[in-house]
């Protein structure tokens, strides 16, 4: 189950994000995971202001959006990270660890997020790349987008042929740990929207006994 999300940021808030990130140090992406001989990237400095500030306003996009909120159902969010590739950097096949540690605590896996915070004409190559069973799925979001894509999944960044990567990560807990409950979630939560001013109010209030229920069976 993937989302893909158009103006999570705002103009504003990418000026914001590229300018901090000017002023950021970036240092080799496995300084987070040396064990990832697949990374060959550039992340900014988690421990300077400027990447902290970046990751806030990354955060805060994230947690207004409803229809992210509605999909991920968010029980912890990874502080978001500015990374860069320059031409020939990548990021190999992979599958996400399943367990993060956080300042306070560890994070469950569950969902990865990419922001997209460059123009994909100032760059070639560089596609999230996500191998499935039936095909392979290329993303290159316009500046502000994002998408949410199972943690599990095997993913890529294709070598960048020309220009500068600029994205942002982050990881998703979700309070519904079982993907296939959540997606059934999502559905009944898309159905309320979409068609529950046309429902019998006694209906309308059937089927949020339902969803509350199964959010409370399964959380």
């Amino acid at each position: 189950m993937f989302l893909e999300l158009e103006n999570v940021l705002s103009p504003d808030e990418l000026a914001e994000l590229r300018r901090l990130a000017d002023g950021a140090t970036f240092v080799d992406g496995r300084v987070s995971n040396p064990a990832a001989y697949a990374k060959n990237n550039k992340q900014a400095d988690i421990s300077e202001a400027n990447a902290q500030a970046a990751s806030q306003i990354l955060h805060r996009a994230l947690t207004r959006n409803p229809e992210f909120l509605a999909f991920a159902m968010p029980a912890l969010i990874a502080p978001p990270l500015l990374c860069k590739y320059d031409p020939a950097m990548h990021y190999g096949p992979h599958t996400d660890v399943a367990f993060m540690q956080l300042p306070d605590r560890r994070l469950r896996s569950d969902l990865s997020c990419t922001f997209f915070l460059a123009d994909p004409s100032t760059y070639d190559g560089g596609e999230l790349t996500i191998h499935l069973i039936d095909g392979i799925l290329k993303f290159k979001g316009r500046p502000g987008a994002a998408i949410v894509y199972p943690s599990w999944t095997i993913h890529e960044v294709r070598p960048v042929t020309r220009g500068e990567r600029f994205v942002a990560i982050t990881f998703i807990e979700s309070i519904i740990k079982d993907p296939q409950k959540r997606e059934m979630l999502w559905t009944l939560n898309e159905v309320s929207e979409l068609e529950g001013t046309k429902m019998d109010s006694g209906n309308r209030t059937r089927l949020e006994q339902v969803r509350q229920n199964l959010l409370r069976l399964w959380s």
